[in-house]
Order: C-alpha cells, then structure tokens, then sequence
C-alpha cells in the first residue's frame, strides 16, 4: 500500500504550509498554515478547502508559527471534529498566537467589511481537540502511526515520521533549526523514512556569519548606540524574541554593550517568553539547563522593560534615546512594530536591525531591499534611517545544514520532496542532493499529487475524489 501526497501548501511558497497524506481509509493533513507576507483578508485566506473535512481522520501541527498553524482554527470552524496532534509547547505557544492572530484578524476583516476567517470560539475548540504527543513516542493514527522529533527550530517544534500498514515511510521535516543555538537541541536525524519532504528556505544560500552572529550583533547595537537614536528590532515573538533577550542579557552583563534601556513591547513576545521559561527544564539543551539553574532566568535582566499594555507601550516615547525597541511582527506587516517605524523611519539617526526572514511583498522585505518609501499599517513612510540585515540570526538551516540534514536520512531515505522555500532556492538544493548524495530530489510543485512507496514515486493526476 502505497501514500498518496497531495501538495496543498508550502510548495512554490515559503509559507502556507499544508501538506495531505492518505493511504487506505486514513487521510492525515500535516499543517494548515498561512502565506505569509500576505492580508489576512486577501481571497486565499477564505477559499474553501480542497478536501472532505469529514474524511479527515487527523490534524499534525509540527509548530506554532503562523504559517505552519494559521488556517486549523478555521478547519475547525468549517467543520473538522477530529484529533489535532502536537507537542506541549506548540499547544501552549498556539493558544496565545491563534488568540493573537484572531484579534488582528477580526480588525482587519472589520476595516475591509469583511467577515474574520474565524474567531477565539472556534480557536476554543480547536484547543479542545488538541492531542499532546510527545517526542520520539510511537503514535497509531487509523492505519497509519506517527513518530515526532526535535527540528531545533523553535520550542516544541517537530518533524514527522509517518509509516503505513506494510512498512511504508515517510516523513516531513517541517522547519528545521539553525543548530547549533544557545537554548534548543540540535535538530534530531530522521533515519527510518524512505521518502522525505524537506524544507528549502535558506536552500541556496550559506550563512557564514553564523559563527560571528553574536559579534556582529554588538558591533551594529554598539554603532546605532553611537548614531543617539532609537534602535528598532522587528522580531518574531516565538524563539527569535527570546534569543534576542538571552544575547543582550549577555552581552550587557559583561560589559560588551552599554547599559541603554531595553523595552519588550508585545503581549505576544512576553506571553511567548512565559511559555520558553514554563518548558525550558525539558525542552532546553542540557548546557541552556545548566545556565538555567544558576541564573534561574535566562531572559530577564536590569535595563529591560516589559510593556505589554498600550498605557505602557506608550510611556515609552518618553525614555531617551539611544534605546532598544523589540517588538513584532517579524516582517513588519503587523504589531506594535509599525507604530514605531512610522514615527522613526523618517529619522536618519534611527537604525532599524532585521533578524530573519522577509517574505517577499512584505513591509519588512521592502526595508530590506532599500525601499525609500514603505507602506506601514496604511501609512505611506519615508524612510531616512539606516537599515541593518543581521543573517545570522535566521531559525532556519542554510544550504550546508539542510545539506548535511538530508545526508542524515540516507541511506533509509531514496527519495526527496523539496518543498517549503522560494521556487530557486528549491531548486538549488535538490540539484545539491541529487548531485552530492546521489538520491532522487523532485521540486514539489503546488496542488501537486503523487503516490510514493519504497519501490516507486510517481506524479498522479489530481483525480475527483480528494474531497
């Protein structure tokens, strides 16, 4: 008995990832993010799903970012009732960022005369129907079982191994981590598939500024310090956040940077930070839980603010410059972010500092690539300040470290999806795969459907019954 992949999402795209697996009677969907970079209101959002909800015998969520968990609230407001897995973490990390998303969402739609995607009811019952699974444990869905391991890419994060009735594997590596990092495990080997579908983000590009991340880190602060304005940090609020916090803690702690304030100004960020410390006894790499039982708190630290309400988000104007401003969303397309950029953008002593991924047609990926005016929250804004990209700071593998994930799997895995990562970027590694390890690498095209086994992998016609 062979599976049969249908590629819904997260092929062609970065985000948006939603992948279906079905062999015999039971159907697994494995994600059911958003594209990121988009409106929450733009038509994609609210098209119907291209599968029976009623014959979907389980949900695998491999980790709480939006575009990997984005869309289950409201597979569960159309309709799904079954069981949605996931890890500990992940469960509590989706609670606060589903309950965030909705919120912006409900604005949006409002803004736009437009129905939300969905509501913290139907986020209610989707928690509801959340199964806990931890890592490494062997899991029977209908005909099929399921194992989850560590990706080392954000808390809770995990890959899945799926096997059939006769022996079948495959597995999803979902986002796999940037190891080696200060806090999480490095990202665990799948070594028992004979397919996987690997993510491709970072598929074409090297990060040799991993290894200095950190000094570079302080040289651009220390120089933005010396420009005496305000220093931006637009940070996701799952891991990126919280690395920022561990680093400067560090480095202020011994004196590598000046002790200027430092403000968290994002519910999301704090609740998410809560979460880190909540798991970190048994989630954190055994060196992160050595430092953790001395300094008991790896985030907090003098000169650092927390400012979850907007009284105090506000309050902030009036501490003065130079200070340290982290606050989402990630790409600067939401947040309280934007009220800052748009008060000192135009400022040429202001220095804006990106520390991950910028999806393209986001405001975040316009700054990047040197845009002289960016729209931010429907504002029009010039921007006169100086604009930093720090790469090293990205959760995701380069090509070296997907290369190296990939060589992991063989020789159990003879095939590879490439899947999850920009149309060239994906392209690069499975030529790298295929020329390097010697195994068979397709390119994941969208709404793609294909039966694999361990004999054979062939592309299917998308036939009548996937609903």
């Amino acid at each position: 008995m062979a599976f049969r992949v249908s590629f819904f999402g997260g092929a062609d795209a970065v985000t948006g990832s939603e992948f279906l697996v079905e062999s015999g009677d039971t159907r697994i969907l494995i994600d059911c993010g958003i594209e990121q970079g988009k409106d929450f209101c733009e038509s994609c959002m609210y098209d119907e799903f291209p599968y029976d909800l009623e014959r979907i015998t389980a949900v695998v969520v491999t980790h709480a970012h939006l575009d990997h968990i984005g869309r289950v609230p409201k597979l569960v407001k159309d309709g799904y009732t079954g069981p949605i897995y996931m890890t500990e973490p992940t469960r509590d990390i989706a609670d606060v960022m589903l309950r965030d998303s909705a919120h912006i969402m409900s604005e949006n739609a409002k803004a736009k005369q437009l129905p939300p995607l969905y509501l913290e009811e139907h986020v209610n019952k989707m928690l509801s129907q959340i199964e806990v699974v931890e890592y490494r444990k062997e899991v029977k869905v209908g005909s099929m079982s399921m194992m989850l391991r560590d990706t080392g890419h954000i808390l809770g994060g995990a890959s899945v191994r799926l096997k059939d009735g006769e022996g079948d594997t495959i597995a999803f590596t979902s986002d796999i981590g940037n190891s080696p990092t200060p806090l999480l495990p490095d990202a665990e080997a799948i070594t028992d598939a004979d397919v996987v579908v690997i993510e491709s983000v970072y598929g074409d590009r090297a990060n040799p500024e991993k290894e200095h991340r950190v000094e570079k880190f302080r040289d651009t602060v220390k120089a933005a310090i010396a420009r005496k304005g305000p220093i931006l940090i637009p940070a996701f609020s799952v891991e990126r956040t919280q690395l920022m916090l561990y680093e400067l803690s560090n480095l202020m702690e011994v004196g590598a940077l000046p002790r200027i304030p430092v403000f968290l100004d994002s519910p999301l960020a704090i609740a998410v930070t809560d979460i880190y410390k909540k798991h970190a006894a048994k989630y954190f790499k055994d060196a992160a839980q050595d430092e953790l039982k001395r300094e008991h708190d790896l985030f907090a630290f003098p000169f650092l603010k927390m400012t979850p309400s907007r009284e105090e988000s506000q309050q902030i104007v009036d501490t003065k410059d130079p200070k340290i401003i982290i606050a989402g969303a990630g790409m600067s397309h939401g947040g309280r972010i934007g009220k800052w950029e748009k008060m000192f953008l135009p400022k040429p002593q202001t220095t804006l500092i990106m520390v991950g991924y910028q999806a393209p047609g986001s405001p975040g990926r316009l700054l990047q690539d040197g845009s002289q005016k960016v729209k931010i929250a429907g504002q029009l804004v010039e921007v006169r300040a100086k604009v930093e990209t720090l790469h090293g700071w990205s959760g995701h593998a380069d090509r070296d470290g997907l290369l190296r994930f990939a060589d992991s799997c063989v020789p159990s895995a003879k095939t590879f999806f490439v899947a999850m990562g920009e149309p060239s970027s994906a392209r690069f590694l499975a030529q790298r795969i295929h020329d390097f390890l010697g195994v068979r690498a397709i390119v994941a095209g969208k709404n793609e459907v294909w039966e694999v086994s361990k004999k054979e992998v062939t592309r299917q016609e998308v036939r009548g019954d996937i609903r």
